[in-house]
């Protein structure tokens, strides 16, 4: 085991200079907080036009996805410490070809993510100013997120356990102000669980309807990985790690679920619509005064937690990347706060394709941003579930001692993982709404192997 750690942590040192100032609470909330924001709030009306009722089939299946994969990431990150999340990881355990893909992949998967969280911003806002520009917005709350990252790690860390900690009690007030009108609505309201069935039955669109739904709730849950990310600047990385993936997990499932299970029962799915957030439809069903505009704000929240979180994930990897020596060295410079800026500003990319998105298709913005980002998450999540393939293949092949985190069923669930991951990127191909993933995935994967194979393989040898 010390020998490979050994291996491993050169890999690891290229990355040191970050600071240690992240706690398990903190970490949590990061991983909250890039995970509960558009896709909960605003993709989830999609995902609801996509499946009906059955969407919360498809989101049990997300969860199911996103809890083998931090079985998996736990594990090869507890083993790992020190930093360097998966694509170090996949550098080592795979190929360093699999450590450049995974870390570019991610990136560019985060800094467009980052321009769907800004444009659902702008959207949000047209709550209270129907009539003002989205780019006004979206450069507006874009230059605060962005002087936020350029601060210490502590500042960004405090920042976003409280922009996490209020959506958390928002959503808890929601779920319990939505369960007990459940419980106590007169029938004229015609609130309850018979919205599940009422319209067409409870799976209107078919089973291939409710499987479409699966790709927008992965959307959902994506950045739960990011604690992998936030390892290297974390306290007590091991115990942090552990802690952070379980908690984030638990209170993710049951955010989502009960949220979208109460949704459904308050507002018939055929009228949760895409322009508003279902949350806000659902407080103005309810009818209770003022309501609509304080979850809106909520969302608004939310929308900027994550977008803070994703930004963090980006500047990170792209930092990664030049200390591997994958992207100019002048990108893994540290200014005096510790903060990778040159990185921050590049990836800041996300933010100027949305505004750009937000001018020229103004309706269509958001879903054509989700389904251009959808390759690289999706991507990066296959990759991980290969990676701790290889990583448990090599662990047993050395005899090393016994892991002080294992995840249960290898290697079925974690062949399962892959195999459920591959199959909805195949099925991007196949459905309007997201032809775009696989349309501009594929030739930028060929692309960057291109770039590999031609300038960095020789730099190797």
């Amino acid at each position: 085991m010390a020998h490979n750690d050994a291996n491993f942590a050169a890999i690891a040192q290229r990355e040191t200079g970050l600071q240690r100032h992240l706690s398990k609470a903190q970490m949590t909330m990061i991983a909250l907080g890039g995970a509960i924001g558009t896709g909960l709030f605003l993709g989830s009306g999609f995902a609801i036009g996509f499946a009906g009722p059955s969407v919360l089939l498809s989101y049990t299946i997300g969860a199911l996805i996103a809890l083998l994969l931090i079985a998996c990431l736990a594990e090869m990150t507890v083993a790992h410490p020190g930093g360097g999340s998966f694509g170090a990881l996949a550098e080592f355990y795979i190929h360093p070809l699999a450590g450049f893909l995974i870390r570019y992949a991610y990136w560019a998967a985060n800094v467009l993510v980052i321009g769907t969280e800004v444009t659902a911003i702008a959207l949000y806002m047209q709550f209270w100013f129907p009539n003002s520009p989205g780019w006004y917005w979206i450069v507006s709350f874009s230059v605060i997120l962005v002087l936020v990252n350029a601060l210490s790690v502590k500042v960004f860390g405090t920042i976003e356990y409280w922009f996490s900690s209020i959506k958390v009690i928002a959503i808890l007030a929601f779920l319990l102000l939505g369960s007990y009108l459940l419980l106590i609505s007169p029938k004229s309201m015609d609130i309850g669980f018979h919205h599940y069935t009422a319209h067409q039955g409870f799976l209107p669109k078919g089973w291939a309807g409710m499987w479409l739904a699966v790709i927008v709730a992965l959307f959902s849950f994506l950045s739960i990985e990011m604690i992998a990310v936030a390892a290297g600047e974390a306290q007590n990385p091991e115990q942090a790690i552990t802690g952070a993936f379980r908690s984030a997990l638990f209170r993710l499932v049951t955010f989502y679920l009960f949220s979208l299970a109460l949704i459904l029962a308050i507002v018939p799915w055929n009228q949760a619509g895409r322009e508003q957030s279902p949350f806000v439809l659902t407080m103005q069903a309810l009818h209770i005064p003022g309501a609509a505009g304080f979850i809106n704000f909520v969302i608004l929240i939310a929308a900027l937690s994550a977008m803070n979180s994703q930004l963090y994930a980006a500047t990170r990897m792209l930092f990664g990347l030049a200390r591997a020596g994958f992207a100019p060295s002048g990108l893994g410079h540290l200014n005096s706060q510790g903060a990778p800026i040159r990185a921050l500003v590049l990836s800041c990319l996300g933010i100027a394709v949305a505004t750009i998105l937000s001018i020229a298709y103004p309706e269509k913005a958001f879903l054509l941003m989700m389904a251009i980002s959808m390759f690289g998450a999706m991507f990066t999540w296959l990759m991980i579930f290969v990676t701790h393939y290889f990583f448990r293949r090599k662990q047993a092949a050395n005899s090393l001692v016994e892991l002080k985190f294992r995840m249960w069923g290898f290697p079925w669930l974690t062949g399962i993982g892959a195999i459920l991951m591959f199959a909805l990127m195949i099925t991007t191909a196949f459905t309007a709404e997201f032809a775009m993933t696989l349309a501009t995935g594929l030739p930028f994967l060929c692309g960057l192997a291109g770039v590999y194979w031609l300038w960095y393989r020789k730099a190797k040898i």
